[in-house]
């Protein structure tokens, strides 16, 4: 990618523009990190750009904004520009194209300031961003106030990138955060999605909860998280301390799968399962404040049934595509049922073992123990079962179909299918292993079914 990033920023210069690398990559390059992508600062003009270039799209041309397809890569392509009045904490009422120092001091973060020369190979800092990348600070360029106010996202991006790099936020820009949260309401739901869901699944997600309720901003985006902090729990079960204390650590205590467990579920993971089991981990106890009750002890009825109405709330909220929204809601309704897999039916306990969401809920449930007791015995038994379970065992062909129940004489509808699951839960179990033996079962249950009917008088 480098080497296609410096041919567009090479022949920008042969046509007589000036041209650095800008923002993220520039970061990166100074911390020993290696780019994910690469964008272009430059003295040209719009037109200027697409006409050197044969495959551009004009994605912000009022802004300066130019993506040039190169080399198989997208690189963005921006005029030095200063930035006019902002009045929906997002957009800049007018933009004036002008040098790259008055196009640095518009950026959001000092760390995210610089520019660099690949040709001399020197890095080009008006605002302190390589001292700040030294002390390992975030601090706004300019005055943070301002800053936040011409984009309130920035504040939500200010957390992560101290979470992200394990830095500290400068005081006067912590401050000012803290003072602007409530304005984060001006910014979309997609647009804090994002930042939320780059938190969660970055290298330390407990200290992004812990900084995202200390600043302010959890209370604004996420209200039913920052309602955990207080609701105390049995210390007998989690001696670790209340609601909040405990999904902070288990967010620190998760490890995503890697492959599937068992069976079933695709290979290769994508990046909303992902993203998923963060969010369901987050959320996986949000109904206890709803349902908490103290009796002999404290007690939380029906904490996940509660908790996966409102983590579905909140996926809605954040606009998360159906897919991710039902596996969140899965996660958090289904979390509790790995306490007792070493005490099921058989048929139950392979019909919990094959579950599509199986290696996600099992992570979770993994993450929710550590953070608490630390008792992880249902959890090595379920492991256990899977390496003993052969995939026919888990998923074994049906004995009998619905054709054959309807020859048989059972109508097509919920019986129908009531009595499919029956025949599979005694295959699981072990008491059907046959055609013939299938064939029998059936007699039987329907002829219980006939001694059940009322007789005619």
């Amino acid at each position: 990618m480098r080497v296609a990033a410096e041919a567009v920023l090479g022949e920008l210069r042969r046509h007589g523009h000036e041209a650095y690398f800008a923002g993220g990559s520039v970061r990166d390059l100074v911390m020993e990190r290696t780019p994910h992508d690469y964008d272009i600062a430059t003295s040209a003009r719009p037109e200027a750009v697409m006409a050197l270039f044969p495959r551009t799209v004009a994605v912000g041309v009022s802004f300066g904004v130019v993506i040039v397809l190169h080399g198989g890569h997208e690189f963005e392509v921006a005029t030095f520009r200063a930035d006019g009045v902002y009045l929906d904490g997002r957009h800049p009422t007018s933009v004036q194209f002008s040098s790259a120092a008055e196009d640095v001091a518009r950026r959001d973060f000092t760390i995210n300031g610089l520019l660099y020369d690949p040709e001399t190979q020197q890095v080009i800092d008006y605002v302190g961003g390589q001292a700040d990348i030294a002390a390992r600070v975030v601090r706004c360029i300019g005055d943070p106030r301002a800053r936040f106010g011409e984009d309130r996202l920035r504040m939500l991006r200010a957390v992560r990138f101290v979470v992200r790099f394990g830095f500290e936020m400068e005081p006067a820009t912590w401050e000012a955060l803290r003072e602007l949260a409530p304005a984060i309401h001006e910014v979309s739901a997609e647009r804090i999605r994002d930042e939320l869901l780059k938190m969660l699944t970055g290298p330390t997600p407990d200290r992004a909860l812990r900084l995202l309720d200390s600043c302010g901003l959890l209370a604004e985006v996420l209200p039913e998280v920052a309602a955990m902090k207080g609701v105390e729990q049995p210390p007998g079960f989690h001696p670790e301390g209340d609601v909040f204390e405990h999904t902070a650590r288990a967010l620190a205590a998760l490890e995503p799968p890697t492959s599937p467990v068992g069976a079933s579920g695709p290979q290769g993971r994508q990046p909303w399962e992902t993203e998923a089991l963060w969010l369901a981990t987050l959320l996986h106890d949000v109904g206890k404040p709803l349902t908490m009750t103290v009796t002999d002890r404290i007690r939380f009825h029906e904490h996940e049934r509660v908790g996966a109405d409102v983590a579905e709330k909140i996926c809605r909220r954040l606009r998360l595509s159906d897919h991710h929204v039902q596996r969140t809601r899965d996660l958090v309704a289904d979390h509790m049922h790995c306490m007792n897999v070493e005490h099921m039916r058989r048929a139950k306990r392979i019909r919990f073992l094959r579950q599509d969401h199986l290696r996600d809920l099992l992570a979770l449930h993994r993450a929710d123990r550590l953070a608490g007791q630390g008792d992880l015995s249902q959890y090595e038994f379920a492991l256990a079962q899977l390496a003993e379970l052969s995939p026919e065992q888990l998923r074994p062909p049906r004995l009998l179909d619905g054709h054959a129940l309807q020859e048989a004489g059972v109508s097509r509808g919920p019986r129908l299918g009531l009595l499919l699951r029956e025949l599979e839960d005694a295959q699981l179990g072990g008491e059907v292993t046959t055609r013939a033996e299938a064939e029998l079962w059936l007699q039987r249950r329907l002829a219980r079914d006939d001694e059940k009917k009322p007789k005619e008088s």
